[in-house]
């Protein structure tokens, strides 16, 4: 499922502007045709050489103006999943320049970002969770004091509130996240607060509430943020959790080890003071909205991410196969049996497409018949039905092994992240959801190196046609409908309508990813062989 965000409007005004040609070669995202697309209606005449010299220079002079002006790293981000730029070394500060360097006893907040407000605290720092406050003690000779409500001197310098969750601008969920009070405080207070645990190293303060549950949302506002926030600190940080829930912890935890390897904090479930020397409370990830794979190449954060999703599920994963080899090997060798291992390895020698399942709306409606087809293209096919239990190193391994991921928009397609780059990733597009597939999914798997297809369905192949009338804007105007708001754009397109493929048009694309697939299974075992 997408939440509606911010940048919708701003596509909108794009989407309305002067007349464009997109011309996409095969080395682009689209990588099995050319594709020229019109954007727009107006036309405008042929400038003359002088004005046409004007703008060069113009041009010229802006390009060159970060240059000079600016001394901060440019960043290049893909806002819906929070990569970053491969330019920025995995050592750089993470939190905004303006906190970039906090002196001893000080607390520095940004609150630029559209997406969350990040602080940081450095010296002793303390906890009270039964206050839900975070203290921060230096000398009393700094600044000036703040009155507390009663107009008493409490010996305050600095009082900051904050809501350490990445959806800032969405007032509704962050409505649900628990509030922070950060308070700098005289070293005088110090000895009314001891220390209950001791660490050495910094924390990180962040919630697991709000959309929490939902894939998605799960690895855009939580895992890949928190992956940004602490990777410079190699492992030497301890996670202090809002809103704390055990299956989080037991879903990620071939992750959460490559992250910290310390014991990770149930904040409102601990009521011991422990104390750091650095806390950075809220998770950063920048908001510069910049589509550019040709940046994406070599050493990027997003492909350390994917990296450290390698090595974190690797070892499950030889696990998984070892019991499946000691369960095989418990089975007596008879004659059924390795005619079934000899069929499996036949099966085995076949580029392998996995169809990720939907159990509620936006259901494949034919889905045995798109099985059947994709066997009698050559695929070895495996239906995957995701639950909120299912160990996630099972997925991993399911797709990591496969050549081609097919799946309608929605939450799931998250997995994508467990493909190998330059696997085919053909998501199908629902009526009503083309801005968001492209921008949380399309566009993202473009960054990880995937071949990406959008298959737009048609209104006869929507369960919506039988519903409405020809002409209801539900079928021939979706845009109109998703304007109207984010409750009917939820009803009638994401709750409310499945899928029943046009075989012969889908046809054409999953052949090409079968001759993709084919060509790539041999080069990889040329490969292998040499």
């Amino acid at each position: 499922m997408f939440k509606k965000m911010v940048q919708y409007q701003r596509y909108q005004q794009w989407k309305k502007g002067d007349e464009v040609v997109v011309c996409l070669d095969e080395k682009s995202q689209y990588p099995f045709g050319l594709v020229c697309e019109n954007i727009g209606h107006s036309k405008r005449s042929r400038p003359k050489l002088l004005f046409l010299l004007l703008l060069s220079l113009v041009s010229f002079s802006f390009i060159l103006a970060p240059y000079f002006f600016t001394s901060a790293p440019t960043f290049s981000l893909l806002y819906s999943f929070g990569f970053e730029d491969e330019r920025l070394s995995s050592t750089s500060a993470v939190y905004a320049s303006v906190c970039s360097s906090v002196s001893n006893g000080s607390i520095c907040c940004d609150r630029s970002s559209i997406r969350s407000d990040i602080c940081v605290m450095k010296g002793d720092v303390r906890t009270n969770s039964a206050s839900s406050t975070i203290t921060l003690y230096r000398d009393n000779d700094y600044g000036s004091q703040v009155f507390g409500a009663s107009g008493e001197n409490d010996d305050i310098f600095q009082h900051e509130k904050i809501k350490p969750y990445t959806r800032k601008w969405e007032k509704s969920v962050m409505d649900t996240i628990d509030e922070l009070d950060l308070v700098l405080k005289g070293e005088n207070n110090a000895i009314h607060q001891k220390c209950d645990v001791q660490h050495d190293v910094p924390a990180v303060f962040f919630s697991t509430g709000g959309y929490t549950g939902n894939l998605y949302h799960e690895f855009n506002d939580g895992i890949l943020p928190l992956y940004i926030t602490s990777q410079h600190f190699n492992k030497k940080v301890v996670f202090v959790i809002l809103e704390y829930h055990d299956w989080w912890i037991s879903k990620y935890e071939n992750i959460l080890p490559h992250l910290t390897e310390y014991p990770i904090i149930d904040f409102s479930g601990d009521n011991r003071t422990h104390c750091f020397p650095e806390a950075i409370v809220g998770l950063k990830i920048h908001d510069e909205l910049t589509i550019d794979p040709s940046l994406m190449g070599g050493n990027g954060t997003i492909r350390d991410f994917r990296d450290m999703l390698d090595r974190a599920y690797l070892p499950r994963i030889r696990g998984l196969i070892q019991e499946e080899e000691q369960d095989r090997l418990a089975l007596s060798p008879s004659t059924k049996t390795k005619i079934e291992m000899t069929e499996e390895k036949q099966e085995l020698k076949k580029p392998k497409v996995v169809i990720i399942a939907r159990n509620d709306s936006r259901a494949i409606l034919n889905e045995d018949s798109l099985v059947k087809m994709a066997q009698d293209i050559g695929f070895q096919v495996e239906v995957l039905r995701p639950q909120r239990t299912t160990e996630l190193a099972r997925i991993y391994r399911t797709l990591n092994s496969s050549y081609v991921m097919i799946g309608v928009h929605g939450a799931a397609m998250t997995h994508f992240l467990f493909m190998r780059p330059e696997s085919v990733f053909i998501q199908i597009v629902p009526l009503g959801t083309d801005w968001a597939a492209d921008t949380y999914y399309g566009q993202p798997a473009v960054k990880l190196g995937l071949k990406y297809i959008g298959y737009k369905i048609l209104p006869q192949e929507s369960s919506l046609y039988n519903e409405y009338e020809k002409t209801d804007s539900v079928l021939t105007d979706p845009d109109s409908v998703n304007n109207r708001g984010w409750e009917f754009t939820k009803k009638i397109y994401l709750d409310r309508q499945n899928v029943r493929l046009n075989l012969r048009r889908f046809h054409k694309r999953l052949l090409r990813a079968y001759y993709y697939s084919v060509a790539k299974k041999n080069g990889r075992h040329h490969y292998q062989n040499q």
